[in-house]
């Protein structure tokens, strides 16, 4: 990551303590991020990687461990990106998630409880 990112580590760090000061939970998500650094370069560089091929670099490194079924595993992990990015996105509103992603209101709440994700309050 030192490497990717070169001179520009140290103010990232010092923005990432500020939003995990900042965020409402535990995690910290690229809105709790200042605007200086959402429009870095850096940033649209790590966002817009090559995600397909970080993915099949993970699907090799499972099947060459050994590891079976591993759609199981990697199905659940995208729906569950896919689903918090929408809801996000919504600001938790079910119905727009859905429509984003292609799905009715039905199906999400579906997603959610078999993804073992927490269902929030309607808005």
């Amino acid at each position: 990551l030192h490497a990717a990112l070169g001179r520009q580590c140290s103010p990232i760090g010092k923005c990432l303590s500020l939003a995990l000061g900042m965020a409402p939970g535990r995690e910290v998500h690229l809105g709790d991020l200042p605007p200086e650094l959402k429009d870095s370069p850096v940033e649209k560089t790590v966002v817009s990687g090559n995600w397909e091929q970080q993915l099949r670099s993970w699907a090799q490194g499972e099947l060459a461990s050994g590891k079976q079924d591993i759609l199981k595993m990697a199905v659940p992990t995208f729906e569950r990106a896919l689903i918090e990015t929408a809801l996000s996105h919504t600001n938790g509103r079910k119905r727009d998630a859905a429509e984003l992603l292609g799905w009715g209101r039905n199906t999400l709440t579906r997603k959610l409880k078999e993804l073992g994700m927490r269902e929030e309050e309607e808005k």
